[in-house]
C-alpha cells in the first residue's frame, strides 16, 4: 500500500482527537476502486492487554446496522414479496399510534426514512433492560428512565403495544417531518421476519453476509467461538469534574430492535458491503442486489438541514459540485463508528472505534477533507448570517427535552443579543443563518439546528442532529 502525502497531517490530527478523547483504539481503513487504499490503527482493541487493532478487529457497527435492515426490505421487495409503499399496517396489525388515520397512511417507506411523524420515544432503554441491568456503568441510565416505568420489552409485539400505549404529539402527517426513530426500524425487523419467514437476524446472514464474504459479522459475538480479536468495550464517564473511560464489557443488546443498531462487524468486512452502495449492488464478485435497488436507498427522500438528507438507512449529501456522500454513523455504548462511500470518487471508507461519544465528525470530515485535497477545516457548506428580530429570538428560549432523554435549553443572552443554546453544562452561541435556523460550531465544526413552528406559529420544538426535541417549557 503506498504512502499518502495527506497522510502525516491527517493521523497527527487524528491522534491529537484521540488523546483527548482519550479513545482506546480505532481503525480508519479506505478502500479505491474496490481496492485497500490506506488503513491505520490507534490505539489497543483492550488497553489492559495492550492487544493490537487489526483489520479483522471485531467492533460494533451501532446504527450502521440500519442500512443492512433496509437491504434486507430491498431484497424482500425484489422477491415481490412487499413494496415499500405498502401501509406498516399490512404487516403489523398491532401497530398503533395516537391517531388512527395517520396510523393507516404510514408506509414501509416512512419507516426507512424516518419520517413516520414519532417524536423520539423512551422506548429503547426498556429495549435493552435485561442487558442493562447486568451492567454496572448503566446503573444512572436506568434511573433517570425508572418515570417510564420498569417494564422490560423483549419482543416486537411488547415494543407495539408500548409504543400504542404512549401519550405524545404526533410530528405530522407522515412523510412531513424527519426524525430519527430507532422504534421504526426495530420493527422494520418484525417485517422482515413475518414476510420472510425467518428471523431478522438470519435472514441478514444468509442474504446479506454470507454472500458477500462478511464472516467476521454477527449480532452476538459468541458466534465466534474462541476468537479473541474482538474489541473490548469502553463508556466515558465524569468524576468528579473529570473525563474517565472506563473498560465496561457487558455489551448491550435488545432482541426487539436488534434492526436498528447492534449488528458487529470487522473493518475488512465493512469495506466489502459499503462497495454495494459504490458500484449500484456488487462487491468482490457477488451481485445481490440490482442497480435500481441500490439507486432507490441512496436517494434523497427526506431533508434533514440545509445540506444532509435521508434514504433507506443511509444519510445522503452533496460533498462537492463533482462528489456526493453516502454514510451512516453508529453510537451506542462501547461503539462510536461511522461508514462512507463517494461513488464519483471511487471511495468507500469505514472509521470504527471502541468507546462511546469518540469524535466521530470530526474524524470523518478530516479524512474527506483529506481525500479531496482540501484544508482539514474545510466544512461541508458555508452559509451566510441572517438578521433574525429580537422578539423572534425571544420566543426560542426554553427548555427542549426528548424521550430518549436528551436535553437542551436555550436562552437569550441579552449582552450579545443572541441565543446560547446550553447543554451538559456547555454553552453554545447561535449563529442565525434564517428566521428559525441556526449554526453553534464545536472544534471547529458547524451544526445546523432549527426551531419549528406549527401552523399558528408557535414554536413546538428544536431540531438538533436527526431528531426533534418537544419544547417542554418556555
Amino acid at each position: 500500500m503506498k504512502t499518502h502525502e495527506w497522510a502525516p497531517s491527517y493521523e497527527a490530527y487524528v491522534q491529537k482527537l484521540i488523546d483527548e478523547f482519550q479513545v482506546p483504539g480505532a481503525i480508519i481503513a479506505v478502500a479505491k476502486d474496490g481496492e485497500l487504499f490506506y488503513e491505520k490503527t490507534f490505539g489497543h482493541r483492550d488497553r489492559e492487554e495492550q492487544t493490537p487493532v487489526n483489520l479483522d478487529t471485531v467492533f460494533g457497527i451501532g446504527s450502521i446496522t440500519k442500512s443492512f435492515t433496509c437491504l434486507a426490505i430491498m431484497l424482500l421487495q425484489e422477491e415481490g414479496k412487499l413494496s415499500v409503499n405498502d401501509p406498516v399496517v399490512t404487516y403489523l396489525p398491532e401497530f398503533r399510534t395516537p391517531d388512527e388515520a395517520h396510523t393507516k397512511a404510514t408506509t414501509i417507506h416512512h419507516f426507512m426514512t424516518h419520517t413516520l411523524g414519532l417524536p423520539p420515544l423512551p422506548s429503547l432503554i426498556p429495549a435493552m433492560q435485561r442487558s442493562l441491568e447486568a451492567d454496572p456503568t448503566a446503573a444512572e441510565l436506568l434511573k433517570h428512565f425508572e418515570t417510564y416505568g420498569n417494564q422490560p420489552i423483549d419482543t416486537f409485539e411488547e415494543l407495539m403495544a408500548y409504543i400504542g400505549e404512549l401519550k405524545f404529539e404526533l410530528l405530522g402527517p407522515p412523510g412531513t417531518e424527519f426524525s430519527y426513530s430507532n422504534d421504526a426500524f426495530g420493527l422494520l425487523g418484525t417485517i422482515v421476519e413475518r414476510v420472510s419467514g425467518q428471523t431478522y437476524e438470519s435472514y441478514v446472514q444468509e442474504h446479506i453476509l454470507q454472500p458477500l464474504g462478511m464472516g467476521r459479522s454477527v449480532f452476538h459475538v459468541e458466534e465466534l467461538g474462541e476468537d479473541d480479536n474482538i474489541a473490548m468495550l469502553y463508556t466515558p464517564k465524569v468524576m468528579e469534574g473529570i473525563r474517565k473511560v472506563l473498560r465496561a464489557p457487558v455489551a448491550w443488546d435488545s432482541p426487539s430492535m436488534r434492526a436498528a443498531g447492534f449488528l458487529k462487524a470487522s473493518a475488512r468486512d465493512m469495506l466489502r458491503y459499503a462497495e454495494l452502495y459504490r458500484t449500484g449492488g456488487n462487491s468482490h464478485g457477488a451481485t445481490i442486489i440490482s442497480g435500481e435497488s441500490v439507486a432507490q436507498m441512496v436517494s434523497p427522500h427526506a431533508k434533514i438541514d440545509p445540506v444532509r438528507s435521508y434514504g433507506y438507512g443511509l444519510g445522503v449529501l452533496p460533498l462537492t459540485e463533482q462528489h456526493t456522500l453516502i454514510q451512516h454513523t453508529g453510537g451506542i455504548k462501547g461503539v462510536t463508528a461511522q461508514m462512507l462511500i463517494v461513488p464519483e470518487a471511487g471511495i468507500t471508507a469505514i472509521l470504527l472505534t471502541n468507546v462511546d461519544d469518540a469524535p466521530i465528525t470530526d474524524l470523518t470530515l478530516g479524512l474527506l477533507n483529506s481525500l479531496l485535497g482540501r484544508p482539514l477545516d474545510t466544512q461541508y457548506a458555508t452559509f451566510a448570517d441572517c438578521e433574525v428580530p429580537l422578539a423572534r429570538l425571544e420566543q426560542s428560549q426554553g427548555t427542549y427535552k426528548s424521550g430518549e432523554g436528551d436535553e437542551v435549553n436555550i436562552r437569550f443572552d441579552e449582552a450579545d443579543g443572541q441565543l446560547v443554546l446550553v447543554m451538559e453544562n456547555t454553552e453554545l452561541p447561535l449563529r442565525p443563518i434564517g428566521e428559525d435556523a441556526f449554526l453553534f460550531t464545536r472544534r471547529g465544526i458547524d451544526t445546523h439546528v432549527r426551531f419549528v413552528r406549527n401552523p399558528e406559529g408557535e414554536i413546538k420544538r428544536f431540531a438538533m442532529g436527526s431528531r426533534q426535541l418537544p419544547k417542554v417549557e418556555a
